[in-house]
C-alpha cells in the first residue's frame, strides 16, 4: 500500500500544509522579524547545544542557514494567523529513502504537544509521499526534544556525530508503522 502513496517525482522540501491548529508555508527572507520574535526568548534554546539563538546575531545566522537550505518552513497559529514557531525539512535522500526533519522551534505558549503534534504529522505525512524513513537529529542535553519526539513515536536508532562534529542521537519513524500515511 505504501508504494501506491509514494510519488516518483522529486521531494517538494517547501510544501504548504495545514491542520485544525497549525499551517506551515515555506519561509521567506521577511519571516525574519516575526520570527525573532519567537526565537528571542531564551527559553526557547534553554536545550539546545547553540544558546545565541536568542540574540539578533545568533538568529541571524540561524535564520540565514534555514533560507538557504530551501527546505524551511514557517508555522502559524490556524486560528489567529500569529508567527508561532518554524521547521524544516533537509538531508533529502532517494537512495536511502529518507529525509531529515529539524531546526524546529516553536513559541513556549504553544508547547505541551497538541501544536507540535500536529505540525510533525503534517510534515511526516508529507514526507511518507516520497520516503520510507524520516530522521530526527538530537542533542544529548535536549530532553525537551527527546520527550516531544517520543510522544509521537520516534524510536532512538543511533548516535552520531552532526557536520559540527557534535554528538546527535538519531530517531525515526517509518512509513510503514502506518500513522501518519
Amino acid at each position: 500500500m505504501q508504494d501506491e502513496v509514494r510519488s516518483s517525482s522529486g521531494f517538494d522540501l517547501q510544501p504548504t500544509l495545514a491542520g485544525a491548529l497549525v499551517a506551515l508555508r515555506p519561509l521567506v527572507p521577511q519571516d525574519f522579524d516575526a520570527l525573532f520574535a519567537v526565537a528571542s526568548d531564551p527559553l526557547v534554546w534553554a536545550q539546545h547545544p547553540d544558546k545565541s539563538r536568542s540574540t539578533p546575531d545568533g538568529f541571524r545566522r540561524f535564520f540565514d542557514v534555514a533560507i538557504a537550505s530551501g527546505g524551511a518552513l514557517l508555522v502559524a497559529d490556524r486560528a489567529t494567523g500569529q508567527v508561532i514557531g518554524s521547521s524544516r525539512f533537509h538531508g533529502y535522500d532517494p537512495d536511502a529513502d529518507e529525509v531529515e526533519i529539524g531546526w524546529t522551534f516553536l513559541a513556549r505558549s504553544r508547547w505541551g504537544g497538541r501544536y507540535n503534534g500536529e505540525m510533525k504529522a503534517l510534515m511526516l505525512r508529507h514526507a511518507f509521499r516520497f520516503v520510507r524513513h524520516v530522521v530526527f537529529l538530537v542533542a544529548p542535553g535536549n530532553l525537551r526534544s527527546q520527550l516531544a519526539l517520543a510522544k509521537i513515536g520516534a524510536v532512538r536508532v543511533a548516535d552520531r556525530c552532526d557536520p559540527s562534529g557534535a554528538a546527535v542521537y538519531v530517531f525515526q519513524i517509518d512509513a510503514g508503522d502506518g500513522r501518519f500515511v
